[in-house]
């Protein structure tokens, strides 16, 4: 199963709105100057919703195929445009990674993306996992799906440890789920795009056992741990947005637990890790500020000190004791 992709035979509501029809009348000039100026308008929005990738901390492979996947369907609009033969594309994806890499955040953007092209009319994110779809009895679990895609058309429906719908064999009803999926890829072709997510190695074994899924996800894009630098930096984007800042101390101590805890597993260089870190810390603050009783500044309600950060060993300080 194939999408095409501003292809001339599109059927409506594929995104692409062009008269073929032999004899048509050419284009009003004022048409023309509204048409370029959608382009352009476009392409602007386009390219603001690539920097909010690119100003994204790390993922730099991720990046790269996203641009050449946006680039390759600017390029088939123009070759449209000039009675080129243009390319078919197939959008549904598999993102492979740890929790907090990004993955959700990435698919959120490539679904503004993929409306502002137009191959998708709404672009919006429909999360779910297993539970969302998987039913208790026969018939169930294809109604529970097929109201997840429902819920989805027009943008992406995003399946988060897709892996376990093959894990209990054949008797198990995520088959049926699956089943479900594939004929809503097919019946919503034009209209949706897919994407599984979950760990590197389950993923792998998924599309393994499921050889007619792997033929119809051939965007695969994995998501690596990010270093203690990047998490530092992810640290400092999420305290702005909250408008808190890290003495340099502070920051020295989150530096310390990051690559202490990267130590214990191996797989822990993820944004979770720096966002639990960080809120355990604002609720530290607070309660150090409330046993402060008196004279607390606006900067003491910004500030987070190597105090709130450090590990205690896992003891709990109350509040106006």
């Amino acid at each position: 199963m194939k999408i095409k992709i501003w292809n001339v035979e599109q059927p409506a509501g594929s995104g692409l709105k062009v008269s073929n029809r032999p004899g048509a009348p050419p284009a009003k000039p004022a048409g023309k100057s509204k048409a370029a100026g959608e382009d352009k308008n476009q392409v602007t929005c386009a390219r603001e919703i690539m920097q909010e990738l690119d100003a994204l901390v790390g993922l730099s492979s991720v990046k790269k195929l996203i641009g050449e996947i946006y680039a390759f369907v600017e390029i088939q609009k123009r070759r449209q445009k000039e009675k080129l033969v243009t390319q078919p594309l197939v959008l549904h994806m598999i993102f492979k990674g740890n929790p907090g890499t990004g993955k959700t955040t990435v698919a959120r953007i490539l679904g503004k993306l993929f409306k502002d092209v137009g191959v998708l009319a709404k672009g919006h994110l429909v999360e779910v996992e297993r539970a969302d779809m998987v039913g208790e009895f026969i018939g169930h679990t294809a109604q529970k799906t097929r109201e997840q895609i429902k819920k989805a058309l027009g943008g992406i429906l995003f399946i988060d440890e897709a892996y376990s719908l093959a894990r209990g064999g054949e008797k198990d009803f995520g088959k049926e789920a699956i089943d479900a999926l594939v004929k809503g890829m097919e019946d919503h072709r034009d209209n949706l795009i897919l994407i599984l997510a979950g760990y590197q190695d389950e993923m792998d074994w998924f599309t393994e056992a499921n050889p007619g899924l792997r033929s119809r996800f051939p965007i695969h894009i994995s998501f690596p741990d990010y270093d203690h630098r990047e998490l530092l930096a992810i640290a400092d984007l999420m305290m702005k947005k909250r408008e808190y800042f890290l003495t340099s101390g502070a920051r020295e101590e989150l530096r310390f637990l990051v690559e202490k805890e990267r130590r214990r597993h191996e797989h822990s260089g993820n944004a979770r890790l720096v966002r639990n870190l960080l809120e355990r810390a604002i609720r530290r603050q607070a309660v150090r500020l409330l046993n402060q009783q008196a004279n607390i500044s606006r900067d003491d309600l910004m500030t987070i000190t190597r105090e709130d950060i450090e590990d205690n060993g896992g003891k709990s300080v109350n509040p106006i004791t």
